[in-house]
């Protein structure tokens, strides 16, 4: 889905993850340091948004899907892409929240033990 006006696209949970279960994507995550230290999507490359700079994403033909917690910071992030003139530019629509509540898997620090808690990867065999 495209918002009105902009060259960025939406993607649900589920699309993001085939795709990047494919390959085909980038998938940054624009939270700060400690929200991606505490938890964080397999895959996910981590570009804050307190320090983000377009120029630094790689531009290597694959399409870009930015996520955060819930969809705000990455709709920003999406947008001074675009500007920068990045195309094929995606925002995770509801973030990292909305990934969790569909099931995917995160990495993640148990807050009772300290530990990291990785919720393992999605597979093509594991889908069929």
């Amino acid at each position: 889905m495209t918002h009105q006006g902009s060259a960025i696209d939406t993607s649900t949970p589920e699309m993001t993850c085939a795709w990047l279960d494919r390959g085909e994507i980038l998938l940054i995550d624009v939270r700060e340091p400690h929200e991606y230290a505490f938890e964080r999507i397999h895959g996910a490359v981590l570009y804050p948004l307190s320090t983000f700079d377009p120029q630094t994403i790689p531009a290597d033909g694959r399409k870009l899907v930015i996520h955060c917690a819930s969809g705000k910071r990455s709709m920003n992030a999406a947008h001074r892409l675009v500007a920068a003139g990045h195309s094929h530019v995606t925002n995770l629509e509801g973030g990292i929240q909305a990934w969790k509540a569909v099931g995917l898997p995160v990495i993640r620090i148990d807050p009772q033990t300290g530990r990291l808690v990785d919720d393992g990867r999605r597979t093509k065999e594991a889908n069929q």
